[in-house]
């Protein structure tokens, strides 16, 4: 359901400054975007230039992203620019912006300069403030410069993340487990402050149209393309069948009801229901990148689209429990869930067994170790009205064998980092995804009106250096 990011292009100049360079600087910048395969509307039908220096057509600039349905605006300066212009542009739309500009030429013989580029990004960073528009800024430097790479990729997918979360709606399937008080969640503030839809429903009518796709073609097709990929015999094929009509019909729902994600109450009135555990429907939706969150954790699908769209949709998030320490290493932790992991992720073969926890160890869990490496770890969480975000890296590590999905991260202070979660406004569900996510989270946060960064590992200090292109790792 994911849709390619669309740029707004706003080049600016001013008029005192060299027309024939702020030309050729635009082109180069264009010629960039192009390489990079990124989809932008330009400003060519505005005037021969194709730039933005007369206040008076930030109107109608608007108009024209809007109706294009731009993303985000990138407004390099060509030369010094025109901060009236871009501010009123940017005020008008309330998207994420990028402000930067090519690195300035040495001064000609006669001393003269051609374009001033970054006195005007320090006159146009002075005017946002004022007009109260928030921004992302690429440190001044040349067109080629890996710095600007970095920093200009990173904000394109901090536009992933805005855009995910002021469209966000969520699938809610019955209410909370009765003993999972962690989960509760504010509807009503949800929608006033962010926007944020929930999309209520029933188990009853998720389990009716399931059981309707019992004898289906569309089951069967499922079936088929499952059959060598997974050992299911311990789950039976017929349990199986029903773990799979559950999956088609909640991903018929999200699509139907253009939902980002989706909180089902996973356990146990399920069980009794149809006599399945539907964690393998949650990893083979969240493959999908419909993530599903156990435990009707709201909080938690939240998570997950944040997650996976930080990552402009490459990899699929996954919703981990917090769930032991290391048992030899202080600064490793187990994030285990009872099968819900996607499973393109599968280190090893996928098995489908019975839960080896609850009572009625029901058919439908999946088991596996998942593939190592970089990871990240994110929460969106808030109680009295103040909500937060909270993300960190890690490493994969070795560990222990577990039952249902699971995998051990590596972090640099874990005790740290458990004293801040405990504290809150976190629980024991974070979102997993294999990517470093902090830089796009800290970007995208500026935009998040009524949502504050919590820093795991690494600080802000890191990411800003990591940012300005001062480290190479973080």
């Amino acid at each position: 359901m994911y849709q390619k990011l669309k740029l707004g292009f706003a080049p600016t100049r001013r008029n005192v400054f060299s027309k024939k360079d702020a030309q050729e600087h635009k082109m180069l910048i264009e010629k960039k975007l192009k390489a990079w395969n990124v989809d932008f509307v330009g400003l060519d039908w505005l005037n021969e230039e194709g730039l933005i220096y007369d206040p008076k057509d930030a109107l109608s600039v608007a108009e024209r992203f809007k109706n294009a349905g731009v993303n985000a605006i990138f407004a390099p300066h060509v030369n010094f620019g025109t901060e009236e212009a871009v501010a009123k542009l940017s005020r008008e739309l309330n998207l994420p912006l990028l402000l930067w500009g090519p690195r300035d030429d040495a001064p000609l013989p006669d001393g003269s300069r051609t374009r001033d580029t970054q006195c005007g990004l320090f006159a146009t960073g002075k005017l946002l403030r004022r007009f109260g528009v928030p921004f992302t800024y690429i440190v001044n430097s040349s067109v080629d410069d890996s710095l600007f790479e970095r920093g200009f990729k990173n904000f394109l997918a901090a536009a992933s993340v805005v855009r995910a979360f002021r469209n966000m709606k969520i699938g809610v399937i019955s209410n909370r487990p009765r003993d999972f008080w962690t989960v509760i969640n504010n509807e009503g503030e949800l929608l006033e402050k962010f926007g944020i839809e929930l999309i209520p429903t029933t188990l009853i009518d998720i389990v009716e149209e399931a059981k309707k796709l019992l004898d289906s073609k569309e089951l069967d097709q499922e079936l088929a393309g499952l059959k060598d990929r997974v050992e299911y015999s311990s789950a039976g094929e017929e349990s199986f069948k029903k773990v799979l009509t559950l999956k088609i019909v909640m991903e018929r729902w999200a699509i139907e009801e253009g939902l980002s994600g989706i909180a089902i109450q996973c356990w146990n009135a399920l069980q009794k229901a149809y006599g399945v555990m539907p964690c393998f429907a949650h990893s083979l939706l969240s493959d999908s990148k419909i993530p599903v969150a156990c435990e009707t954790d709201v909080h938690g699908a939240i998570s997950m689209e944040l997650a996976q769209a930080a990552t402009m949709y490459r990899k699929p998030s996954f919703l981990a429990d917090l769930t032991i320490r290391h048992p030899s290493d202080d600064n490793a932790e187990l994030l285990w869930h009872c099968g819900p992991f996607p499973l393109s992720l599968a280190k090893e073969k996928p098995y489908v067994g019975k839960h080896f926890i609850l009572e009625s160890h029901s058919p439908g869990v999946s088991e596996w170790e998942i593939e190592g490496g970089k990871l990240s770890i994110l929460r969106f969480d808030g109680d009295f009205s103040n909500y937060k975000v909270f993300v960190s890296h890690a490493e994969s590590t070795d560990g222990p064998f577990n039952k249902g999905t699971y995998i051990w991260a590596k972090f640099k202070n874990w005790p740290k980092l458990e004293e801040k979660l405990v504290c809150g406004p976190y629980i024991h569900h974070v979102a997993g995804v294999h990517d470093r996510i902090m830089p796009v989270i800290y970007e995208a946060v500026k935009y998040m009106k009524g949502v504050e960064l919590d820093p795991g590992e690494p600080g802000i200090d890191e990411v800003q250096s990591w940012l300005r292109h001062e480290i190479d790792e973080i």
